[in-house]
Order: C-alpha cells, then sequence, then structure tokens
C-alpha cells in the first residue's frame, strides 16, 4: 500500500481550500453543481452520509454489505469491519462521502504504476477507514482512525467537482484512490471517477483487491488503472496479518485483467512472513499465468505500526524476488522503496532501456507511441 505523508494531511492544511486559481491554467470545475450527486436519488444525512448501494437487508432490522468480501452482517447501530458503513434504521450508510483526511499530488509512479502515464502526477484523495486490519499498514494513523478514536469521523468535506478541478488545477492526468483501501469509499470514488472522466481524466485504485464481485463489475466502466496488492500466497498469512482471505484477491487480479482494466501488482517483502522461496515463487507463477506483461512490484518493508519486531528488508531479499519473477517469465519486474534498484523499464525484445527512473522520477523516455524507438517493440500499458 502507497504510503501517506500526515505533513499533507488537510487537516494541517485547510487552507488549500483557499488556493488562488491560476486563470491561466485549463478552467477547473470547482463551481459545477455535481448533479451527479443527486440525480441518483441518494439521501445525504449530516453532510457526510450517503445511502449504500452494496447492501441487502435481513431479519430483524440488520443489513448485509455486499461492498468487500467480508460480506459483513451489521446489527442495528453497529459498523462493518471497516468502521466507516453503519446501519441505520435497518439501512446501510457511508459515513464517509466527501469526507476526505488527504488530498495530495503525486508522481504516478508512486502508486506505484509504471506503465500508465509514466512521467504524469495523479491527484490522490483518501477518507478515513480500511477493511483490511494489518499488523504492517504504512497508513495506519489514517487507515485504523475509527478504531483507534471511538468511532471518530475525521476530515474536510469536498465534492466531486472540487477534486476533480483541483485535479486539473495542478495539472494532474488522473485521479487516484488511495491511502487506505478506496473501495470502502466506493460512493465517492464512483462519482469523482465518472466527473473525472467526462473532464478528460482517467481513474486509479490503489487496492487490496478485496471487493465483491458486484462491486467490481460496478467500478470497472470508470476504472482505468488498478494497483493490487498480493500481500502473501499462504492464506493463514492473510488470515493472521490482514485479517482477511487470499482467494478473493487473487479472483479479482484475474477479473481485472480480463476486463480489461491496466493492472499492476505489489508485494510488499516482509523478513519471515511472505519472504520465502514457496511464496514468492507462488505470486510470481500466478501472475505469469495470467499474463506475463503484468508489472510486479517487489517493495522493501520498513518496521512500523504492530510490526516493529522485524527488521526492515534487505536488499538481497528483493533480488531474490526480482530473479524469481524473471525466472517465472514475467517480463516487468521492479524493486521498490530502495531507490536506484532495478527501477528501469527495458525492452524485453532488444533489451534498451526505454523508461529511466529515480525513485518515482522519469528521468527518460525511450518510447515513441508507446513503442520502443530502437526496434518497434510494443511496450505493454498505457502511454
Amino acid at each position: 500500500m502507497e504510503i501517506w505523508r500526515s505533513s499533507t494531511c488537510l487537516l494541517l492544511l485547510g487552507r488549500l481550500w483557499g488556493t488562488h486559481v491560476n486563470h491561466a491554467v485549463k478552467k477547473p470545475v470547482y463551481n459545477i453543481c455535481d448533479k451527479i450527486l443527486f440525480d441518483r436519488g441518494f439521501e445525504i444525512l449530516g453532510g457526510n452520509m450517503r445511502l449504500s448501494e452494496m447492501f441487502v437487508r435481513e431479519n430483524d432490522s440488520a443489513v448485509q454489505c455486499t461492498l468487500c468480501n467480508h460480506r459483513c452482517h451489521i446489527q442495528e447501530g453497529k459498523r462493518g469491519i471497516c468502521g466507516v458503513r453503519e446501519n441505520r434504521n435497518g439501512e446501510l450508510y457511508s459515513l464517509v462521502y466527501g469526507k476526505l483526511v488527504a488530498q495530495n499530488v503525486d508522481p504516478v509512479e508512486k502508486k506505484p504504476l509504471f506503465h500508465f502515464l509514466p512521467g504524469s502526477t495523479t491527484y490522490s484523495i483518501s477518507t478515513v477507514g480500511c477493511n483490511f486490519q494489518c499488523l504492517h499498514c504504512q497508513n495506519y494513523h489514517i487507515s485504523q482512525f475509527p478504531h483507534m478514536h471511538n468511532g471518530e469521523i475525521s476530515g474536510v468535506h469536498a465534492t466531486p467537482g472540487e477534486v476533480v478541478g483541483k485535479a486539473q488545477v495542478h495539472g494532474c492526468k488522473s485521479i487516484s484512490y488511495t491511502y487506505v483501501e478506496p473501495t470502502i469509499f466506493y460512493e465517492f470514488s464512483r462519482d469523482c471517477g465518472e466527473l473525472a472522466h467526462q473532464h478528460g481524466l482517467k481513474n486509479i485504485y490503489v487496492s487490496n483487491g478485496y471487493m465483491t464481485v458486484e462491486a467490481l463489475e460496478k467500478m470497472v466502466p470508470w476504472m482505468d488503472a488498478i494497483n493490487v496488492d498480493i500481500k502473501a500466497f499462504d492464506d493463514q498469512v492473510y488470515r493472521k496479518v490482514c485479517k482477511a482471505r487470499l482467494q478473493p484477491v487473487l479472483d479479482n487480479v484475474r477479473l481485472l485483467h480480463q476486463y480489461g482494466v491496466w493492472l499492476e501488482v505489489t508485494t510488499l517483502v516482509i523478513p519471515g512472513i511472505n519472504d520465502s522461496q514457496q511464496q514468492l515463487e507462488g505470486i510470481a507463477n500466478f501472475i505469469a499465468d495470467i499474463d506475463c506483461a503484468i508489472p510486479w512490484h517487489v517493495t522493501a518493508f520498513y518496521p512500523t505500526y504492530k510490526m516493529t519486531d522485524r527488521q526492515r528488508t534487505p536488499l538481497s531479499s528483493l533480488e531474490k524476488a526480482f530473479a524469481i519473477g524473471k525466472s517465472a517469465g514475467l517480463q516487468y519486474v521492479y524493486q521498490g522503496n530502495i531507490p536506484g534498484e532495478k527501477e528501469d523499464t527495458e525492452c524485453p525484445s532488444c533489451g534498451a532501456k526505454v523508461l529511466s527512473r529515480s525513485g518515482f522520477v522519469l528521468n527518460f523516455s525511450g518510447l515513441e507511441n508507446g513503442s520502443c524507438v530502437k526496434c518497434g517493440f510494443r511496450i505493454p500499458g498505457i502511454f
């Protein structure tokens, strides 16, 4: 999962809402009516509550959420695992519609996405909450905020029009729904995503891949790219470390590829958790079985949250994962969180370097219309 920097939290930078707009820039859409917010007939309570589309009613005022694969059964007055969906009078509400805790301009490479509009910036947004409870969460301050603060929902109100407008003003080519699992603020991401398409912007999910098939089918029309974390290739690791299951993630990775959403995969390599030969081979072979052209990012772990008993990932572990990916036939394997190590894209046909990077900075492009300038090989991606 991409790291959120607390110094850019909107709670501390509320003045951004009054930022002067340079009228020489393409006209933003700050002041549009956001008609799509109301055409759907959704009820808004308290400014940030939105009736969920994704639930079914059960007996005795209970509901079942159908947004992610936890499929929580939620009693009256209670919330789901994510901490941001609540049963009120037998109906399920999102408590975070438009309640953003972070808005940042990021390089798209930070997601990480290396084959999607390389060198561009993306407007990143997030609410609090998450449907995973990862022991090593790098963004636990916001992902676990409701659980850590007696159910409090924090953030600053925004509309889809304001999000799209800010993305335009900053010259971003896309909007990223990120830092926590964006499925938990699905309704807001959908409304932003549809509006973004109307204004020529792309949409990116940075995801744990745990949405239901029903939800995924609703996302696909406006989702252009996704980076999915495959955190391990062992269901017991998923249950112990993330409080979730592996198989729904694998199923969704296959579905996303079938639907034609641009897909890249990330694995945070954690010593003693998922760095064994067996687990890394399992992930690499799984990806290769779908498509050898899917990029795989193997990134370094740093001790944090409830997993401070382990050392940071040594470079040798990333090199092992890199070699395993290549042996499995993957054409594009990248090492991350250790700048300067195997971050470049090479043409699998002639071996020429077609994209050169330093950290999240694109230094050089040897592509012309998405093809290697040396041999003409088409590099998969959206360029």
